[in-house]
Formats: structure tokens, C-alpha cells, sequence
């Protein structure tokens, strides 16, 4: 489906200028939410026994195997322009939430995508039962994203350099921005109720932040520049800016009964190559 067509349409029909709806629609992306209940058509399911391909072991870190969170049909999956996400098969998420969060190098988190067509079975029930948690089907809708620094209504004051500039382009180029929003919000409006997960869309300003911080900080350690400690949060500023348009998420989500979040992202081309194992885990404790 055209969905950059279908939002330019309804803001020309308001009077929104054409080349200001174009600036807006640059930076506007659609998430895919999964939520459970009742209605609609299941596309993925949380928790419960994945399938695996016939053979392939339940996949481990050292000798334990990944706790599997959930999986999801991409060819069920709402359509999305240039999502670069599969359009059939299917993707299932692993993660160790504890060992991954505490982790200093990667291991504990793993994303397998299963081509359409591939002889499948059920995996067999780990002896570990607190592995597998409790199986629900989750269905999907449309939840239209901003990046997080884009018209950000914090104090000025309180804001670097790069992002008062960031804010002052803004103001002159999209005069119509709380029009645009509120736009977005009403073709794909955002559900106040728990979600399971999220695919697609911006990855967490944390997750960003974090990757920006390591960058730098690797560019530093390599002789290539020299940050001052008074310019360190604008640069780490200007960095995510340039991150926010080169990464996505590729799921994010809370972790039922546990103090933890968990989130999975990629670079676009990574993910249009299908490079599905250069997708990074980043796990969050929220408590």
C-alpha cells in the first residue's frame, strides 16, 4: 500500500503545501504494533514452542539454550514502504534478557529467519519449563513514528547547540508541524494499551544514544578526532541525528514478568541484504 500517497492525499485535502508534506513524510515512519486479544487475523505468536527448521537445534549461548520470546509471518505482516523487512517466511526472536543486558560482548540474543517453503516442525519442550512462556497469538496494526528528537518541547535552555539548530530548521521548514502530527496520529493512531512488541519503525533513543556513545568513543581511541568533554553531548547529539536515519528497529518489546526490556535493531541495508545476523541486541533494565 502507498502509505507516504495515502498521507500526503489527506494533508493536501487541509490545505498543507505540497512541498512542506514532502519535508514531513521524509522523517515519518510506520511500526508495526502486535498486540494480543481477541479480533482480527493472528500474525505471530509469543511464547510457547517455536518452529524450527527440520534439524536445526534450538539456538544456545554456551550450553544453555535462548529463552524464545516470539515469531511472526512476514507475508501476514501489514505492508510497509520500504520497510526492507522479508516478505514471507517467518522471523523468530531469542533473547537472554539478564545475561544479555549485563553481557560485554554479544551472544545472548539471536534472530533466525525461516524462508517460506521450509519443512518446519515444532521444537521439542526444553527441560528447562520456565523457558518457554505462556503461548498467545498476537494480530498487527499501524502506529505512525517520529523520530525522538524531531520538535522536541523541551526548554531550549536545556537543549545542545546542534539541537536548537535542529529545532529552529524545523520551525521554518514544517510551520504546519502540529497539523502533520496530528495527521499521522489519526490515519494510524497510536493504542494506549500494552503492546507485546513493536517491528519496525525508529529504534529507542537509549539504544541510539548508546550506539552513538560507542562510535565515538572507538573514533576517539583511534586517533581519528578529539572530542572536548564540553562538546561531548552535542556530538553525541549530532551523531544520533545522523544514526536515526541509518538504523531501524527491528522489534522492540517488554518482557512479561521480568524488569527488562528488550530490543533488536539494524541497519537498513543490513536488513534489505537480509544480513539478519548484524541485527544488534540491546536489553534495558527498567526497574
Amino acid at each position: 500500500m502507498d502509505h507516504q500517497g495515502k498521507f500526503r492525499a489527506a494533508a493536501l485535502e487541509v490545505g498543507i503545501p505540497d512541498d512542506e508534506i514532502g519535508r514531513f513524510t521524509t522523517h515519518l515512519r510506520l511500526s508495526i504494533r502486535l498486540g494480543g486479544g481477541s479480533g482480527g487475523v493472528p500474525v505471530g505468536q509469543f511464547g510457547g514452542l517455536p518452529r524450527l527448521p527440520v534439524g536445526m537445534d534450538w539456538p544456545v549461548a554456551g550450553a544453555s539454550r535462548l529463552p524464545f520470546i516470539f515469531s511472526v509471518d512476514c507475508a501476514a505482516l501489514p505492508e510497509v514502504d520500504g520497510s526492507g523487512l522479508p516478505v514471507d517466511g517467518s522471523l523468530l526472536f531469542f533473547l537472554d534478557p539478564e545475561e544479555d543486558h549485563l553481557a560485554r560482548e554479544p551472544g545472548y540474543a539471536r534472530v533466525v529467519y525461516v524462508p517460506a517453503g521450509t519443512d518446519t516442525e515444532v521444537a521439542e519442550q526444553p527441560t528447562d519449563h520456565e523457558m518457554v512462556g505462556e503461548q498467545y497469538d498476537v494480530v498487527a496494526t499501524l502506529v505512525a513514528q517520529l523520530p525522538d528528537w524531531f520538535g522536541t518541547n523541551e526548554d531550549e535552555d536545556d537543549l545542545s547547540p546542534f539541537q536548537q539548530q535542529v529545532n529552529h530548521d524545523l520551525e521554518r521548514d514544517l510551520p504546519h508541524l502540529d497539523e502533520l502530527r496530528t495527521l499521522a496520529d489519526d490515519l494510524w493512531p497510536p493504542n494506549e494499551g500494552l503492546a507485546s512488541a513493536y517491528i519496525g519503525g525508529y529504534a529507542d533513543d537509549e539504544v541510539i544514544t548508546s550506539i552513538a556513545e560507542q562510535i565515538l568513543a572507538g573514533r576517539e581511541k583511534a586517533g581519528e578526532i578529539v572530542i572536548p568533554v564540553a562538546k561531548w553531548y552535542s556530538q553525541v547529539e549530532e551523531e544520533k541525528h545522523r544514526l536515526t536515519s541509518e538504523w531501524l528497529s527491528l522489534a522492540r518489546f517488554p518482557l512479561a514478568d521480568e524488569f527488562y526490556h528488550g530490543s533488536f535493531v539494524i541497519r537498513h541495508d543490513d536488513l534489505a541484504a537480509g544480513r539478519l545476523d548484524r541485527a544488534l541486541s540491546v536489553t534495558e533494565f527498567s526497574e
